[in-house]
């Protein structure tokens, strides 16, 4: 919940050169502004730029008071969508059997969910990373194609490590997105080779080409790093 409508602007119209930049060197950029903003970033930031939604309902529309449908997202050339993110999940009790409702009408529109699953500090000290990682993808992803499953993007965003500074290690987060290659695998078959894994937990300018260099790890889900054009612009150079 950042940025003002005219401060998103700013920062898409700056992020241009930053954009054709990365696709120089084979990288997509994307960003996820609030609803409120997603027009003016739409509108103002290159072509190639990725712009998400932070959510969406599962319904096409109804008394649903408070909420965005994929409709209204598509009138506006929205087609990428954060699901089941840990402030969704922690504030708003959002479920992954919900979770799954809302990634089984993205697909049906041929959209592309970023599906977000991690573990909080009290699962991670007692050994149960896996297990909740696990029953996250099996849940949030029951019932899907192999086919369907080549629109999905996965992101594992550790709770314990998101805005405490207190970032996963290379060697965890590269073993939990292995293990979560594993699932996607027993899931959809060889289609798990190519769905996107990312990272997200702490990701800053100095430690993202190590993050990156893992193996499964295949891009970033960064938060506050990715506020400041500056920083963006310094996430971007330190992956090339």
């Amino acid at each position: 919940m950042n940025k003002l409508a005219s401060e998103a602007k700013a920062f898409a119209i700056a992020s241009r050169p930053l954009v054709q930049k990365a696709a120089l060197n084979h990288i997509d950029l994307g960003v996820g502004p609030t609803y409120l903003s997603l027009a003016a970033v739409k509108e103002n930031a290159a072509p190639e730029m990725i712009v998400a939604a932070q959510n969406v309902h599962f319904a096409e529309s109804g008394a649903f008071t408070g909420e965005v449908s994929i409709p209204m997202l598509l009138e506006f050339g929205i087609n990428w969508v954060i699901i089941g993110h840990s402030e969704r999940r922690t504030y708003d009790y959002e479920t992954s059997e919900k979770c799954q409702q809302k990634i089984a009408a993205l697909l049906a529109h041929n959209m592309v969910p970023v599906y977000c699953v991690g573990e909080t500090l009290q699962e991670f000290e007692a050994g149960q990373t896996k297990k909740v990682v696990a029953d996250a993808l099996r849940i949030g992803l029951h019932g899907f194609t192999s086919e369907q499953a080549k629109n999905l993007v996965i992101a594992y965003e550790p709770i314990w490590s998101i805005g405490t500074g207190k970032n996963a290690s290379s060697e965890i987060a590269e073993s939990v997105c292995h293990y979560i290659r594993d699932i996607l695998k027993e899931l959809f078959g060889e289609v798990s080779e190519s769905i996107r894994i990312l990272y997200g937990g702490s990701v800053k300018p100095e430690n993202i080409r190590t993050y990156l260099s893992c193996p499964n790890i295949d891009g970033a889900l960064v938060g506050g790093a990715s506020l400041k054009i500056e920083s963006y612009e310094a996430l971007l150079n330190n992956i090339i």
